[in-house]
């Protein structure tokens, strides 16, 4: 009985282990690689893959690359797209294997054939079934989400190597260009990378109300005339790299540029039904789209459309250079969507590329790469809203990170022409002309020298010299503390001399941060400076450039101004900050003006200068601003979808630091940009003020109560 148990035992296993055995034998081949035009070397994107003799295959991705798992080889692997010969290419029998495929273009173009069935092309057809449902498929549907995105941003010179007219060779500028380190872009012309940035972050967004935060856990910045600050870390991040194609438009270089998924997608667009493919086991329509009108500010391109859920799987859209942006050869976005655990879809991977235009015939033109990569995807778990202020935080260790560690996040290994970038750009910097143009950008741009090991720096530059007929030449020497100094005082000021009227002015801000978060402040300011009638700070905000403009040339009706300031302002949360403030001013025209004090004045002495003290308190309420901050340096990349408001009440009082007037003054401003798609959009600013007095503000600058004025 014992042995018939154990033959029992032994059949039972080879019966039912056998097939177990088997499986667990059965060899996994991987192949992948990536798919090219053999003229350009550029990525052909939705090329069909499959083993020649079987059903197993797959579609390359936008950039052209593929990956494919099979049981099963083949002798050969079959390479096919639209417009390019099939290309066949032998198989080795290894369970891992590259093969790039390089397709040449067919040689000959038949006459295009449109057979339509009822109706028109069926690419509307399922145009309107795919926008009818956007509801069940677009992520804004979520309260909220969050994900892991790592980016990568590169910029490159490229076009200076180009002969110029009767054949002659390239510019000064373009030799100079051409001795530097370079690469070989897509086209197989030289390019030089000037600027390379990897940022990894935790990015969240809540949908009611629309809230946005992105932590930056590492970044690492590479390029001429930067280096690794926080403010280029804030902006190479997602929070700039959101593109939504189920929205209406896409708001892209300050335009808002129609999806062809979007409420207008058959107005805008013509659909043409291209072909049928297999993207991640799941079989796609493939549909064309182009602008009905080549002028319009619309994309031209592919998207892919699963026939199981007529929902958006994967996106090619163009814009070129008819559409007419601003310095914008071409704008190319390629994204990738995937199905979450809630059955929504999702962006996972976005690659934009801006070909710019050249300033100038013959000029060397830039060329700029944005890659987007979302992991670990998690749905409807919302934070608090105090959570989502500020919009974008740094990490403390932000900046330490090592090669294994940027190995680990990367979605792909990086091409062999990438890390060749990012060699070749560490020695491009290094360059003793482009170290000297790098810094003479960083000074354009941020406006301060800094002084080495004193923890100042100098500028404005913009306002060190003017020239007018009041000052004559006015030169102007100013400073201001760095982190180095204190992270809790930030002092600044300047001096100012003018050689005509010889006369010195100044000014001195100290100021003390109570608190990082929410941003608090406290200071002071006293400063003697001429001004013009109706050119104050009040008057033009701080647009730093019309302020540094308005100091040349014909200076009309100017005045001396002593200012004495003592302010506190904090952050409310939820877009709103309060400033409340004590103010003297002082009034000393260089121009003839007078004035007659109340009748109930005992002193009725007709006087030509004047003085204020004012009570202000102002309320700012910005919803849709994004704020930068780093160390002590605080930045507004501006607002978007929502009007920025500013409520200033001043109460002017009399008798008290020497004020000669009583007034009350509310004002409100509103500041917006209107998106209107292929519209020109205006930004618009609307002031409305109330003053018991307004007719006497326009000409005398300063409310006067009832006194009577005499010019």
């Amino acid at each position: 009985m014992t042995q018939l148990l154990r033959t029992l035992v032994v059949f039972s296993l080879l019966l039912f282990g056998w097939p177990l055995w088997a499986t667990a034998q059965q060899t996994v081949y991987t192949i992948n690689g990536r798919v090219t035009d053999k003229a350009t070397g550029e990525g052909i994107p939705f090329a069909s893959i499959a083993l020649k003799g079987k059903t197993s295959g797959t579609t390359s991705d936008a950039d052209g690359r593929y990956s494919l798992k099979i049981t099963q080889l083949s002798d050969s692997l079959l390479v096919l797209s639209l417009g390019y010969r099939t290309g066949s290419y032998p198989l080795l029998k290894q369970a891992s294997q590259t093969i790039d495929a390089q397709l040449t273009s067919a040689a000959t173009r038949l006459q295009e054939v449109k057979v339509y069935a009822k109706g028109g092309d069926p690419a509307y057809r399922v145009m309107r079934e795919v926008v009818g449902r956007r509801d069940q498929f677009n992520p804004a549907q979520l309260q909220a989400y969050q994900y892991d995105s790592y980016t990568k941003i590169e910029a490159y010179i490229n076009n200076f190597a180009q002969k110029r007219k009767n054949n002659k060779g390239p510019g000064p500028l373009g030799r100079l260009l051409g001795k530097l380190p370079a690469i070989i872009d897509e086209n197989g012309k030289p390019a030089v990378p000037v600027f390379i940035s990897e940022t990894f972050s935790n990015f969240y967004a809540r949908i009611n109300p629309e809230k946005t935060k992105e932590y930056v856990l590492k970044s690492h910045v590479t390029g001429v005339g930067v280096t690794d600050g926080g403010l280029i870390a804030q902006l190479t991040g997602a929070s700039f790299q959101q593109y939504n194609f189920y929205r209406n438009a896409l708001y892209i270089l300050q335009k808002d540029i129609p999806s062809p998924l979007g409420s207008q997608w058959e107005t805008v667009y013509t659909f043409r039904l291209k072909d049928t493919v297999a993207l991640n086991n799941a079989i796609c329509y493939a549909i064309e789209f182009t602008p009905k009108r080549a002028s319009d500010l619309a994309f031209t391109g592919t998207v892919l459309i699963d026939t199981l859920h007529m929902a958006l799987a994967q996106i090619d859209a163009r814009v070129d250079k008819r559409a007419n942006i601003n310095f914008v050869d071409e704008l190319h976005i390629e994204q990738d969507w995937e199905t979450t655990a809630s059955g929504l879809r999702f962006p996972t991977q976005t690659q934009v590329t801006i070909d710019t235009d050249e300033p100038a015939p013959r000029a060397p033109g830039a060329l700029i790469r944005f890659f987007t990569f979302a992991s670990n995807i998690i749905e409807n778990k919302p934070k608090e809203l105090t959570f989502y202020d500020p919009s974008i935080e740094l990490a403390d260790d932000y900046k330490e990170t090592d090669t294994a560690f940027w190995q680990s996040v990367r979605p792909n290994s990086l091409s062999p022409d990438e890390l060749r970038a990012m060699r070749v750009v560490d020695s491009v910097r290094n360059v003793p002309f482009v170290k000297v143009a790098g810094e003479i950008i960083k000074l354009g741009v941020i406006g301060y020298k800094p002084l080495g090991k004193w923890n100042v720096e100098l500028g404005p530059i913009l306002n060190s010299y003017a020239s007018n007929n009041v000052e004559g030449h006015r030169f102007r020497l100013g400073l201001r503390t760095t982190t180095g100094f204190s992270k809790k005082w930030l002092l600044s000021g300047y001096v100012a001399y003018g050689t005509q009227d010889e006369q010195i002015k100044y000014s001195a801000n100290i100021e003390y941060i109570l608190s990082r978060k929410p941003w608090t402040v406290i200071g002071v300011k006293r400063s003697y400076d001429l001004e013009r009638v109706g050119v104050s700070a009040d008057n033009i905000g701080n647009n730093s450039l019309f302020a540094a403009y308005s100091r040349f040339g014909n200076i009309r009706r100017p005045y001396f101004q002593e200012e004495n300031l003592v302010y506190f302002r904090r952050e409310m949360g939820r877009g709103f900050t309060q400033t409340l403030a004590l103010r003297t001013r002082s009034f000393e025209p260089l121009f003839p003006f007078a004035f007659q004090p109340q009748q109930h004045d005992d002193d009725q002495t007709i006087r030509s200068t004047y003085q204020t003290t004012e009570l202000i308190s102002e309320t700012r309420f910005a919803p849709d601003e994004v704020i930068l901050q780093n160390d002590n340096v605080r930045v507004s990349t501006g607002a978007v979808r929502k009007p920025i408001f500013t409520l200033r009440y001043t109460l002017g009082v009399r008798n008290v630091l020497d004020g000669d007037f009583t007034y009350h003054r509310i004002a409100l401003g509103m500041k917006h940009s209107f998106r209107m798609g292929c519209w020109v959009e205006p930004i618009i600013h609307l002031g409305w003020a109330l003053s018991p007095l307004r007719f006497l503000i326009h000409y005398s600058i300063h409310p006067l109560a009832t006194s009577r004025r005499f010019t």
